[in-house]
């Protein structure tokens, strides 16, 4: 658990070296026209964000959001229960882009409007976990669907059907998520299922 909650403090000792080098690698030019478009972005969504003025806090639509993931898209899943997991997460998204309110301006140092900005990419990993956990109908990992166990109550893993890392593409607002497959190919480790009696 420590790994799934806290993986950003254990990150490989190695990147400290990698980033040191990357410290006399040439930047690009801001000029250029990609920067333009990532940075007007940026300022529509604050300006769309500041414009709401709606009722609710950030933090009240955040613990929502956080107790629909534990709820619905945690280590215990089922297929209903990411259904409507999935219905609840897009009725917050459009609570928060309807309905936030994020008081004091966006030229100064704006604690809630930063919260909303990182609630609102929260909302979309959110949603894209429990999509990615309802297309993965086998038991694996760290994450046990409840549909897929053996009569003994262990992990059920379908390897001839899931034997690939998923990477889902972003295809545009509101718009369901492109899954791209890489093949796992193993070549020195052998795969098991999980088992808790041993």
């Amino acid at each position: 658990m420590q790994g799934l909650a806290d993986g950003y403090f254990v990150l490989p000792y190695t990147i400290q070296n990698y980033l040191s080098d990357q410290i006399g690698v040439p930047r690009m030019s801001t000029d250029l026209p990609e920067f333009a478009e990532a940075e007007k972005a940026v300022q529509d969504k604050i300006d769309r964000l500041m414009a709401i003025q709606g009722k609710r806090s950030v933090d009240s639509i955040h613990k929502e959001l956080g107790l629909i993931m534990w709820d619905f898209v945690g280590m215990g899943r089922t297929a209903e229960g990411l259904k409507e997991g999935i219905k609840k997460i897009d009725a917050i998204k459009k609570e928060f882009w309807t309905n936030v309110y994020i008081p004091g301006t966006a030229d100064h140092l704006n604690n809630e409007l930063e919260k909303a900005l990182r609630l609102a990419d929260f909302i979309e990993i959110g949603r894209l976990m429990a999509v990615d956990a309802l297309h993965r109908e086998e038991s694996c990992g760290g994450h046990f669907r409840e549909e897929y166990q053996t009569p003994e109550g262990e992990a059920l893993r379908q390897d001839d059907k899931f034997s690939y890392v998923g990477c889902w593409k972003y295809m545009g607002e509101d718009k369901e998520p492109q899954l791209i497959k890489e093949p796992l190919d193993y070549e020195f480790t052998e795969r098991k299922t999980r088992n808790y009696k041993n």
